[in-house]
């Protein structure tokens, strides 16, 4: 892992964008990591855009601010891309995550011929599977644990069962399936050639 990334993550309001990149926050803390995850508030309401951000490092985090170039993009809601600048300032060294059952083609052009990587995974279809509800924000936390490899999937999943045990200690019947998202989410990312 290099020394300092930066993720940022473009969602709408309800669709978990925000617990995702607080639940990769603790996972990386979990495993010896320095981190920050924080949104960007506006006048956020169900439905709205909104964006989050992590950073993740070896070494104590200096910075405070927005992640105005990041190394990788999380997209929740492919409707997003033709309404927000998903690219803007993202390194062609990272990679972009989309959640979209969209054609690679029509992926690459709506994004301007990002030089970077990009891959996507059809988030919809593995929370329905697993969870019989659309809870997009568990299948993309694992597809961005995937593509970057901040942590080992091993590592992740292990520091993910304990989260989900505290996290849903009211509703434990959730968890299985939590992690079963988890595990088919790891399985589905594509690249988009």
């Amino acid at each position: 892992m290099q020394d300092l990334i930066e993720i940022r993550w473009h969602g709408r309001g309800g669709q978990g964008a925000k617990t995702a990149s607080l639940l990769l926050a603790d996972a990386a803390f979990n495993t010896g990591k320095y981190i920050q995850g924080f949104p960007e508030y506006g006048p956020e309401r169900m439905g709205a855009p909104i964006t989050a951000y992590n950073r993740i490092s070896n070494t104590p985090i200096t910075i405070h601010s927005n992640i105005y170039e990041p190394d990788y993009v999380v997209v929740v809601d492919d409707t997003l891309l033709e309404s927000v600048d998903v690219t803007a300032g993202l390194k062609t060294t990272g990679a972009i995550v989309i959640n979209t059952t969209k054609d690679d083609e029509y992926i690459k052009k709506t994004l301007k011929n990002y030089a970077g990587d990009i891959y996507k995974i059809d988030a919809r279809k593995v929370s329905m599977e697993t969870l019989g509800r659309y809870f997009p924000n568990t299948p993309m936390l694992a597809a961005i644990v995937k593509v970057s490899k901040i942590m080992t999937e091993e590592d992740f999943l292990n520091d993910m069962i304990g989260s989900f045990k505290h996290k849903f200690a009211k509703k434990p019947e959730v968890i299985e399936g939590n992690m079963k998202a988890l595990e088919m989410a790891l399985k589905s990312v594509e690249k988009v050639k």
